[in-house]
């Protein structure tokens, strides 16, 4: 996925600070942004309408380029009688980004993008989020069960696989996510090798990866759906079908039940399964006497090793 460098070189933590109905307002903004997070609030928290060109003349005094960039959130909906007044006010003051919501609309669009600035839009589902890529929108915003607002039902890693399945774009991920554990479980991957690739003409491609159930079980115990790339080839097309499985010699010992990956896919590549959450570390087992995975943080390049690989010695310790 390749960010808007607003995006990619200005944030401390891949975060956007919610734009909360009346409490978020300058300060707040400005706090998040010195923080290294978007700061973000709407635009009808500042009343009446002049208090808007205010707010914005404020965070234009207090934030430098050293600071993450600021987003306003604009109600594009028919209803909003302040839209066409504040998209001036955002134009005239270059807000960095804008958060579109109730709508999409291609003209507001267009306007943001006059001057570079970046919009993202608020999507409950897949429909939405076509319709808001068609008329323009820069990235999307996956509103989804336990978001505050106009939120949706959907399941997060749900709507987040399902979109990634074709938007390789900026994807901002927002509902009940109010910790450091919560950000960590929407990024982490996990990672395969591949052992086996299996033909079965007319039917399917089997992949047989060096991990499974042991280390990722809510496949098999939940249904839970997951997507698949090529990290030495993330941008590549995926035109391949394929069914990831896992080494145990289960019937339910399945990772990814339909996924894509490109056509030269070979044994000893690298394959990727995203938001894979915190589940993999904290419900792992040692199934067949399968040894767990490292655990490692991964910033800009530099990786951590947070829980090391488990060992031989390790498995058989308790042992008497």
């Amino acid at each position: 996925m390749t960010l808007p460098p607003l995006l990619r070189d200005r944030l401390s933590l891949p975060l956007i600070g919610s734009p909360m109905f009346i409490i978020s307002q300058p300060d707040l903004v400005i706090a998040q942004c010195r923080s290294g997070i978007v700061g973000a609030f709407p635009s009808l928290n500042a009343r009446p309408s002049g208090m808007f060109e205010r707010w914005l003349q404020q965070l234009g005094e207090a934030l430098t380029e050293q600071d993450a960039p600021f987003a306003v959130n604009l109600i594009v909906h028919r209803t909003n009688t302040r839209l066409e007044e504040d998209l001036e006010l955002c134009v005239r003051y270059r807000v960095p980004i804008v958060i579109t919501s109730l709508g999409a609309r291609q003209e507001v669009n267009d306007a943001i993008h006059s001057y570079g600035g970046i919009v993202l839009h608020d999507i409950i589902n897949v429909v939405f989020a076509h319709k808001a890529l068609e008329k323009g929108a820069d990235g999307l915003i996956a509103v989804c069960t336990g978001a505050g607002g106009h939120a949706g039902t959907l399941s997060p890693f749900a709507l987040v696989q399902e979109i990634r399945q074709w938007f390789d774009g900026p994807l901002a991920l927002s509902g009940a996510i109010a910790t450091g554990r919560a950000i960590a479980a929407a990024a982490a991957v996990t990672l395969y090798r591949v052992g086996t690739i299996k033909d079965l003409e007319g039917i399917r491609t089997y992949v047989a990866v060096d991990g499974g159930m042991s280390d990722n079980p809510r496949p098999v115990l939940y249904g839970s759906g997951y997507e698949t790339f090529l990290p030495r080839a993330a941008a590549a097309e995926r035109a391949r079908s394929v069914r990831v499985v896992g080494k145990h010699c289960e019937s339910g010992d399945l990772l990814v039940r339909e996924g894509w990956v490109p056509n030269d896919l070979a044994v000893g590549d690298v394959l990727a399964t995203p938001v894979t959450g915190a589940y993999g570390h904290a419900m792992g087992s040692n199934y067949n006497h399968v040894l767990r995975p490292a655990v490692v943080f991964v910033v800009d390049g530099d990786a951590r090793t947070v829980v090391r690989r488990e060992t031989f010695e390790d498995l058989v310790r308790r042992e008497v």
